[in-house]
């Protein structure tokens, strides 16, 4: 498994003085890796224990990845360079203030225990956003305690619109930085909506960064929602943005790769300026109080290589299937690839991507 060293930059730093001794150049280069192995997944909500607890049995405190995700899943991710997740929901053990809900059908409060956190990190994530409808069910104070409970384990947390929370940047022993940012049409959350906002503060992520990976939740969501419209999209009276707008325009001002979520269903992929862009990952790992049913129940895992400036070298989807009340495994019929296939073809006809058994992504863009 590739050794990896976890920090978050601070807002400010002493200057020391050391004395130093130059390498040859050859030396300095010989530690910076050629690739970077960077691996993504969408919407996460691994139970809740509000108000009443529907949560796997299996995830007890200081479980086994392996015994709750598998083997090849679990390898997948411990085995990235980077690896990132969208938290929907929050971590902590309050009580109030939550959000009302008017109607149960479509709303719901997600609480999940602090050591849903350390599981995270045992399973191989570096770095979460918090952009996103639920992140918000405990109110402002379940935001912070929900940060507390993530960094506190190591993880690297974005997507709250406020100081020192809307980016974070993951360190790699070598030293390459992997800056994260996130949006979301949710209050509290940077707004996908203002696009010429959110190409400001990623050009500024990527002044500090080499890697700048994008996070959105956007767009429409349910078994209807799978298409790119290149469109505002609009789900129960919310503006959820225009992804294929907001992705463009990230990328223009200098994100590297966009991983996207929310629509609950996959959606396709593109390659945009050598950048690749993953309009929806689905459904994760989300347990208890979801609809499964069809596009619901399958996932991408988006899998890339990168170099250290960003441009992308290799393209691969792993296919996840959630099965019980959502329990995220492979899946050996490879339904998500499938999916995702059917849909780029059909939003980006001429994009020439091609898919392959194995799940690679080959075509213009990919590699030298």
């Amino acid at each position: 498994m590739t050794t990896r060293v976890r920090c978050l930059v601070a807002l400010t730093s002493a200057i020391c003085f050391v004395p130093m001794t130059i390498a040859p150049a050859s030396a300095q280069q010989k530690d910076v890796k050629r690739f970077y192995r960077i691996v993504g997944v969408g919407d996460t909500m691994m139970g809740s224990n509000f108000p009443q607890p529907i949560m796997p049995r299996s995830l007890t405190p200081g479980a086994d990845p392996s015994a709750v995700m598998g083997r090849r899943l679990t390898r997948i991710i411990q085995s990235a360079d980077v690896a990132f997740v969208n938290m929907e929901g929050t971590i902590h053990t309050r009580r109030k203030p939550h959000k009302f809900c008017r109607n149960p059908r479509f709303c719901y409060v997600f609480r999940s225990p602090p050591h849903h956190a350390a599981f995270l990190k045992r399973a191989g994530f570096d770095i979460v956003s918090l952009a996103n409808n639920h992140a918000g069910d405990f109110l402002g104070p379940g935001r912070a305690a929900t940060v507390r409970n993530l960094r506190r384990v190591g993880l690297v947390t974005a997507g709250i619109d406020s100081k020192g929370l809307r980016s974070g940047i993951f360190k790699l022993g070598d030293g390459t930085r992997v800056g994260i940012i996130a949006f979301a049409p949710n209050p509290g959350t940077i707004q996908i909506n203002k696009i010429a906002r959110a190409k400001r503060l990623v050009r500024a992520l990527a002044r500090r960064s080499d890697i700048t990976i994008v996070s959105f939740h956007g767009g429409a969501e349910g078994r209807r929602a799978t298409r790119v419209t290149r469109k505002l999209e609009i789900f129960l009276g919310e503006w959820r943005g225009n992804p294929y707008a907001f992705s463009h325009g990230v990328i223009d001002a200098g994100a590297d790769i966009v991983f996207g979520h929310g629509p609950h269903v996959p959606r396709a992929v593109e390659v945009y300026k050598r950048r690749p862009i993953f309009y929806s990952l689905g459904n994760f790992f989300t347990y208890g109080r979801f609809n499964l049913r069809g596009y619901a129940g399958i996932a991408p895992v988006a899998d890339v290589r990168v170099t250290r400036k960003g441009q992308l070298m290799s393209m691969r989807i792993h296919s996840v299937k959630l099965i019980g009340r959502g329990l995220p495994r492979i899946d050996p019929k490879a339904k998500a690839l499938a999916a995702v296939k059917l849909l780029t073809r059909r939003d980006f006809p001429q994009s020439g991507l091609r898919f392959h058994k194995n799940g690679e992504i080959t075509g213009p863009g990919i590699g030298r």
